[in-house]
């Protein structure tokens, strides 16, 4: 097993001392095997942390992936030594329940102390209804995610739990708890949720468009604030699309991900991933899913963006592309983008 070594602070993702650069490694897209050799190369080319999805099914059927993203984290951890991991992300509340999340983290933390973050959501309907763990309104997936963060929380504490709430039951303790602090970030897309990723999250996750919109984040910020919060001091991590080359390759790529611009207001409710792509076909033209992503082989557009997320107060960017050839984008940003941003990255 490599050494651990924690080179960014003692909470995975914080927003000390510069911005972090991560990558996506795409469950849905790949098989657990190659997601494990991608994040030994990420690591090596720079990169200072990894994400991998955590689906019951991918969003549509041509991605053709959807293995199980903690252990894809485990197996992936024996082959790095350095960065953070975790997943964007778990729903913790429908067909995992709150304190079996609690004890896969805390094991992973055990394996791999500091380096492990844990991204929550309130789910999609392709996961958790699909397998079977049932499907609310956004109003009780909200209010279940909110109890399972407080229970998962406790349970991390080493106490014995005695929780009876509106959702779940939990009688018991974990006896092997985590070395050092897990932090649990909170994805959103609107105000609602914002300001609950604010208030009960310790750090948000959205895309890089919702991230800059001034009132999305006002949202999350007076969430953070009326829990006692800093804002300021809170990570603000995204998701940024990226291809390295032409129009061309970004509609090829679009063809796994044109779902993408009505994912959380239409797809999100759909549990058939056959069904969200035949949709997301007739409906979703390919200009309309690449236009925020960063298409080129310039490397000064891939900074220039990059750096512009970061001057708007992200923290962490998470690298995502669609393409096939994963490897090659790994090697272009660690030749030609990396190092371009050592002016706002984290010291090492």
């Amino acid at each position: 097993m490599p050494e651990n070594k924690v080179t960014m602070g003692s909470i995975p993702l914080s927003r000390e001392n510069g911005a972090n650069i991560g990558f996506v490694l795409s469950g849905e897209q790949f098989p657990v095997n190659q997601l494990v050799e991608l994040g030994a190369l990420t690591e090596k080319a720079g990169f200072d942390a990894v994400w991998t999805s955590d689906h019951f099914q991918p969003w549509q059927d041509n991605e053709g992936h959807a293995g199980l993203a903690w252990v894809t984290l485990a197996a992936a951890g024996q082959r790095m030594s350095r960065i953070p991991m975790g997943t964007g992300v778990t729903c913790p509340t429908y067909r995992y329940r709150p304190s079996i999340v609690a004890e896969a983290f805390a094991s992973l933390s055990i394996l791999y102390p500091g380096r492990i973050f844990l991204g929550v959501g309130s789910g999609e309907a392709l996961n958790e209804l699909a397998a079977g763990g049932g499907w609310g309104n956004y109003q009780e997936r909200s209010a279940r995610m909110v109890e399972a963060v407080d229970i998962i929380r406790r349970l991390w504490s080493g106490e014995m739990v005695d929780h009876k709430g509106s959702y779940y039951t939990v009688q018991g303790k974990l006896y092997d708890t985590p070395p050092q602090p897990i932090p649990i970030y909170i994805a959103a897309s609107g105000p609602k949720s914002m300001r609950l990723a604010g208030q009960h999250g310790d750090g948000l996750i959205t895309d890089s468009e919702r991230a800059v919109m001034p009132e999305l984040r006002q949202a999350f910020e007076e969430g953070a604030r009326s829990a006692g919060k800093d804002p300021a001091k809170m990570p603000i991590i995204v998701e940024h699309w990226v291809v390295v080359g032409d129009e061309e390759e970004a509609k090829a790529g679009t063809k796994l991900w044109n779902f993408l611009p009505k994912a959380w207001d239409v797809f999100v409710k759909d549990p058939d991933p056959r069904h969200i792509r035949e949709k997301a076909n007739s409906e979703i033209k390919p200009e309309e899913v690449y236009k925020s992503w960063t298409v080129s082989r310039n490397p000064q557009d891939h900074i220039s963006k990059l750096k512009e997320l970061v001057n708007q107060g992200v923290s962490t960017i998470f690298i995502h592309s669609p393409q096939p050839d994963q490897q090659m984008v790994v090697d272009f940003y660690s030749r030609e983008v990396l190092q371009g941003l050592n002016s706002v990255r984290k010291t090492h």
